[in-house]
């Protein structure tokens, strides 16, 4: 009994093998000769494969799946056309700069399929692609769930960029509750120039830009200018982390408070921002709440005034009503809700109402400074904020 147990095991398992859709063996006459593919960082990826059969080769796919956060498992299929013939060779490019690029270290699995006029069917195992920028000699520094990959500057460079990281890290939890739910990277280019050549038509102002479906943030950081880098670092890191928190098939998070996070992880506001926050306190020339919820304007002087603004906001936020709160409002925008249910879920009012408490509040902050009748630097939404009488 044992015996014709263990010869029908045998059995089915070679069935299955043969009709296994993962194996690359003959079918028929039907064999694949060779498979490859090839990264030509930021713009390129190759495919081709090579097969051949005693009968016409009528159909070759190749197969494909992008390593991103998704609400879906999503495999492309690209149809290759030739003449049939008993022997092909199959190639396709993916030519990024018609579609939009890939980060660095993105995952690319693939696989290609062939079927002859007999219909025998041969699968190529699945293989991984990382497409890299093998430009330059990448070193790399990992703590908890952040690697940092960095190519120019010294121990000190990177071991302060990692510092400057997880204290921000720290901060964001303590005071927000997010936190990285996965494992990101960052890739730190020594110039923003060549930052933007490691993207396709970038804008000339590009100086660091989060993948955030990826876990990726790339950002260029001159390592004689590391005060500027620590703060645009501690800026897009915060994108990652609060979209890691709050990625849900149904809304986006409202510009203000998305923005105003990354800001108020920054720290203190600086001197600019809060000098337009001032004049437009003083001049009655506030955005609301409702209108910052969309992007904001490509105009400098209006863009610098809504980002100081979600500053204020989130500010004034953290302060009256605590970290639990901004959790769970962080935590029912994962859920899909929309901007006005989960704010009044959570606070008891909606954008309207934000508004009209987050202006008292300031306007409150700017009478008592007045009396002062001198520059302050007081914590909370006025943060280094000049006064103009």
């Amino acid at each position: 009994m044992i015996r014709r147990l263990g010869f029908l095991t045998l059995a089915i398992f070679l069935l299955l093998s043969l009709l296994s859709p993962n194996s690359a063996s003959a079918q028929g006459g039907l064999k694949i000769l060779d498979s490859w593919a090839e990264a030509k960082f930021p713009s390129i990826l190759s495919f081709g494969l090579s097969v051949s059969s005693d009968v016409n080769i009528t159909d070759v796919r190749l197969h494909y799946s992008v390593d991103r956060v998704s609400f879906a498992q999503v495999t492309s299929e690209v149809y290759i056309e030739f003449a049939p013939d008993t022997e092909v060779l199959a190639e396709w490019t993916w030519d990024m700069r018609k579609v939009g690029g890939l980060p660095p270290g993105t995952t690319i699995s693939y696989w290609w399929t062939a079927k002859d006029e007999s219909l025998n069917i041969v699968q190529t195992p699945p293989l991984e692609l990382h497409f890299d920028d093998t430009r330059y000699s990448w070193r790399s520094l990992t703590e908890g769930k952040l690697t940092l990959y960095w190519y120019q500057g010294d121990e000190y460079f990177v071991q302060e960029l990692m510092a400057t990281a997880q204290d921000a890290l720290s901060r964001l939890e303590r005071d927000t509750g997010a936190h990285l739910r996965r494992p990101s990277r960052m890739y730190i280019y020594a110039t923003a120039q060549e930052l933007r050549g490691a993207m396709i038509y970038p804008q000339e102002w590009t100086g660091g830009v989060a993948f955030t479906s990826y876990g990726v943030i790339a950002i260029g950081i001159e390592p004689d200018n590391l005060s500027w880098g620590k703060k645009a670092m501690t800026h897009e890191l915060t994108h990652l982390v609060v979209s890691q928190m709050t990625l849900n098939p149904y809304n986006d998070l409202p510009v203000w408070l998305d923005e105003g996070l990354a800001m108020y992880s920054e720290g203190v506001l600086g001197v600019q921002f809060a000098t337009y926050l001032a004049m437009a306190v003083n001049e009655g020339s506030l955005f609301s709440v409702r209108s910052l919820a969309s992007p904001f304007s490509a105009e400098a002087e209006k863009a610098v005034l809504s980002y100081a603004q979600s500053y204020s906001l989130v500010s004034f936020l953290v302060s009256s009503y605590g970290q639990e709160k901004m959790l769970k409002l962080l935590n029912t925008f994962e859920q899909g809700s929309t901007y006005d249910g989960a704010l009044e879920k959570v606070y008891g009012f909606d954008m309207d109402g934000l508004d009209s408490l987050w202006q008292e509040y300031l306007r409150e902050q700017f009478q008592s400074a007045s009396k002062e009748k001198a520059s302050f630097e007081p914590t909370g939404a006025l943060a280094t904020l000049v006064l103009i009488d």
